[in-house]
């Protein structure tokens, strides 16, 4: 989807139309301490990018639109756009809210060529949500992601067999699956500017270099990737993290949004049904350090509770009296589904915690989220955003 969260508000708000629109951390006037989350392509014409700091934007384009994440809007609507693509293939590898991989090849014939197809999914998309979509259309995944970028918004690129490489061998290394920030200036140094420099070269010299991912260089250089789509695929992990407007090392304020971030990765476990076994702390001090500790318990969960109670064990751990902390976050990842842990009721323990969460969730689901809380949960938190 093209610039997704940035072009479903503005089309629910037309006054936004064809201006710049930042979506994420709130400026306060140049001096919000959050991230973007994404933009809308007028104000990408500024240089305003993903990641960047939300003060850093603001200096770029102070007359932008800057509007909060809606996260639950959002998910409503990739939904949306993911039930339109089940209409023409069951073989779709969900790679975030807004991107996915899917295979046509059992299915085009339904509805002519596989252009042809990829032609109906923009038009039912931009039909149906109101929002632009770009495809890539190629055999295999390393080329179809690339040809989905390159003629956004609303693109098409079509890559045939017969023409793969002449599509990837001019194109810039950096755009290479895998290659990284620190992978690309080793490249530079060996005179690898293009795909095409890299396929050039001999296996055995990149494997010497970078290991086994030299040889899958080497292959995907030269087209070849066996990597199938794999339908069903799911969240690797769920995770919400804060930046405090000022660095702080408040032990009730950090506990208490410690408990916050808990709650609202417990929330989004449960409403998807998942639990997790591998729960992470992550802290980034002044200056931007950034540490993550993590620890993966016996028994996957997805209680509040529980999920605190681990991340407080990591944050006692890890705690440098008096350092000033930025940012804090939660994950739980070693996700599987709620129902094939086998460990729901067992002892009347459990029986009582689900029993409290499922209230909790009865609750916010009818009335929404803040009208119920722990008392340690901290509400009044600045900057937020989750994966």
């Amino acid at each position: 989807m093209d610039a997704f969260f940035a072009s479903i508000e503005q089309r629910d708000g037309p006054s936004y139309r064809n201006k710049p629109v930042v979506v994420g951390a709130d400026p306060k006037g140049g001096k919000g301490r959050g991230v973007v989350s994404t933009c809308s392509y007028e104000a990408r014409r500024y240089g305003i990018h993903s990641a960047m700091p939300i003060s850093v934007a603001y200096a770029r384009c102070p007359h932008a639109v800057f509007l909060p994440v809606d996260m639950e809007k959002y998910e409503s609507v990739s939904r949306q756009v993911y039930q339109i693509l089940n209409d023409f293939t069951p073989d779709i590898e969900t790679i975030g809210i807004d991107e996915a991989f899917f295979d046509i090849t059992g299915s085009f014939h339904l509805f002519g060529s596989p252009a042809d197809t990829c032609i109906m999914i923009k038009t039912r998309i931009r039909q149906e949500t109101g929002l632009t979509a770009s495809i890539g259309l190629a055999p295999i995944k390393m080329a179809a992601k690339i040809a989905s970028d390159m003629r956004k918004p609303d693109g098409f690129v079509e890559v045939s067999r017969e023409g793969l490489l002449d599509f990837l061998w001019p194109l810039d290394i950096g755009k290479m699956w895998g290659v990284g920030a620190k992978t690309l200036p080793l490249l530079h140094e060996m005179g690898i500017k293009t795909i095409g420099d890299l396929a050039r070269r001999q296996p055995s010299e990149l494997s010497g270099r970078f290991g086994a991912s030299g040889a899958h260089f080497w292959q995907l250089a030269n087209g070849i990737d066996d990597r199938n789509i794999e339908p069903g695929h799911e969240a690797q992990s769920v995770s919400n993290e804060i930046t405090f407007d000022t660095d702080t090392s408040d032990k009730e304020l950090l506990a208490g949004t410690l408990m916050y971030l808990s709650e609202k990765v417990s929330a989004r476990l449960r409403e998807d049904r998942l639990t997790g076994r591998t729960i992470m702390l992550k802290v980034r001090l002044k200056g931007f350090t950034t540490y993550t500790r993590a620890v993966t318990i016996p028994e996957a969960t997805n209680y509040a509770d529980s999920i605190y109670y681990k991340v407080t064990e990591l944050w006692n751990r890890f705690y440098l009296h008096g350092s000033k902390i930025r940012l804090v976050g939660v994950r739980v990842s070693n996700l599987c589904r709620q129902d094939e842990t086998g460990l729901l009721f067992e002892d009347s323990g459990e029986h009582v915690q689900e029993r409290i969460h499922g209230a909790l969730d009865s609750i916010r689901q009818k009335f929404g989220e803040g009208l119920v809380y722990r008392a340690r949960s901290r509400r009044d938190t600045p900057s937020r955003g989750g994966v």
